[in-house]
């Protein structure tokens, strides 16, 4: 009998569902490739990712260049198994190339640099800055576009709705003002809204995601240090109602693709409630400090709604549909990357992590263990394949987006890790950190990409363009700078 192993395929995007399918064992050690295409119909072109779960670590064990090259040599596999069980998973069919130089270098804030955040459409960007003011971008040209004043303290977090009209901002004077991207021009542009009801600092905006929104004008959550979440209707400035359950400062609020609300606080719980009247679905339990930071596995697509930068470019034609083609298209999208329940991540003072599926249960799918340091952003591939998490302890660590295993750590930085973002095709990550610097990492090689050096101070804020081209940064030296390819 030989030894060489047999193969077993599974996707793992099929969360519970189907049997692996066993290959003949005489297929070729060397090419995964071949084992998948005996469960193909035909070929459509689309590349894919190969791996294994060690049965005795639980860590994902990449194939990149052979099952005999990256298995067969490692103690584990030595012998040949009777069955090996091989994972694929499909990556994007465009590449997005790495951001290597400042293409810009945009100053105009008077005080440290917060939040930055791409539109949908990618083509401008959002800052909020301590001097009170949120400001717009083009990236392309590198200039400034409007300066949006309301505020009458720091701007702490900005957000556009998924429709790309409007953007959305919180401050430490516990106003949320909202504001017209289109009529948004010159240097000091009023709000359309002013929401007030937060009794202290507002510190995270979640639009409604546009397939639910009704008739496609999105609701807005926002979460405070007064320890409530409140649900606007944009159209009327009005509370729809305020969720009060949580006791102390709310530190991130999700808005999910499966009508559901996410809020994480300091006092180390996460509440998942129901968005249609904000009923209290479960508590999620189990940080043992202030959770900082949630994401989720669809957010991509919830932050981008009907733009789909590599079907249509996120061209101009799109600024003349209806509201009901974009939550049509939006609603298409959703299903297309939507396999299985949803999947939400969160991380903590406490140096953990836990992946969960809030939905359908409060037990949490896997505790991450692994930070050195306090767990201060994480965020999921455009798949929802992979996660990434960046944190004091200098390190990026990527993880299993399914299972929450751990993959592998990214080191370089030589102090705290801020942000993380994946490029749209997942390949790449940026990110940003206290030591002045972003860093672009290769997913495949597990290396360093490309270095960013530029600016003259600690980097707080990180974003990669939706189609790709661009990325931004900005930070405590007052500037937001463009990278290009």
């Amino acid at each position: 009998m030989s030894n060489k192993p047999r193969h077993k395929l599974k996707n793992p995007a099929v969360i519970l569902g189907d049997q692996p399918a066993s290959a003949p064992a005489q297929v070729d050690e060397n090419a995964p490739k071949q084992v998948l295409a005996q469960f193909k119909s035909k070929s459509d072109g689309t590349p894919y990712a190969f791996s294994v779960t060690s049965a005795t670590t639980a860590a994902t064990i990449d194939i990149s260049t052979s099952i005999a090259h990256d298995l067969l040599s490692k103690s584990e596999y030595a012998s040949g198994e009777s069955q090996l069980v091989i994972e694929y998973l499909p990556l994007a069919t465009f590449r997005v190339r790495a951001v290597t130089r400042c293409g810009a270098t945009m100053p105009g804030h008077t005080e440290a640099v917060l939040s930055a955040h791409f539109a949908p459409r990618g083509d401008v960007v959002a800052t909020g800055s301590g001097d009170h003011t949120v400001r717009l971008w083009d990236t392309a040209t590198g200039t400034s576009k409007a300066v949006l004043k309301a505020h009458a303290g720091w701007v702490l977090c900005v957000a556009w709705s998924p429709d790309g009209e409007w953007i959305a901002s919180g401050g430490m004077d516990g106003k949320v003002c909202i504001w017209n991207a289109a009529s948004a021009k010159g240097q000091a542009v009023a709000p359309s809204a002013v929401l007030k009801g937060h009794s202290d600092a507002v510190t995270s905006l979640a639009w409604e995601p546009m397939h639910l929104a009704d008739g496609g004008y999105s609701r807005l959550a926002s979460g405070g240090r007064d320890a409530t979440v409140r649900v606007w209707d944009v159209r009327t400035r009005r509370v729809d109602y305020v969720l009060s359950q949580h006791t102390r400062a709310i530190t991130c609020v999700k808005w999910g693709g499966e009508g559901l609300i996410y809020t994480a606080s300091r006092d180390c719980s996460i509440k998942v409630w129901e968005a249609k009247d904000g009923k209290l679905v479960r508590t999620l339990a189990g940080h043992g400090h202030w959770v900082n930071t949630m994401a989720v596995s669809t957010e991509l697509v919830l932050r981008t709604g009907a733009y789909d930068h590599h079907q249509d470019g996120g061209s101009s034609k799109s600024k003349s549909w209806s509201k009901e083609e974009q939550v049509k298209r939006a609603k298409e999208r959703y299903v297309s990357v939507h396999k299985g329940p949803e999947r939400m991540v969160s991380g903590s003072d406490d140096f953990t992590m836990y992946l969960w599926t809030p939905a359908t249960a409060k037990q949490p799918v896997a505790r991450m263990t692994g930070h050195q340091a306090l767990v201060n952003h994480v965020q999921f591939s455009p798949s929802g394949a992979k996660i990434a998490s960046a944190s004091f302890d200098k390190s990026i660590k990527i993880w299993d987006g399914f299972t929450g295993g751990f993959l592998f750590a990214l080191r370089g930085h030589v102090s705290a890790v801020y942000q993380v973002v994946f490029s749209a095709d997942e390949r790449l990550v940026m990110s940003a950190s206290k030591d002045s610097t972003c860093k672009v990492w290769d997913m495949r090689t597990k290396k360093l990409k490309s270095d960013l050096p530029g600016h003259a101070d600690e980097v707080y804020a990180a974003d990669w363009s939706p189609s790709g081209e661009r990325a931004v940064s900005a930070g405590k030296d007052r500037m937001v700078k463009v990278w290009c390819q």
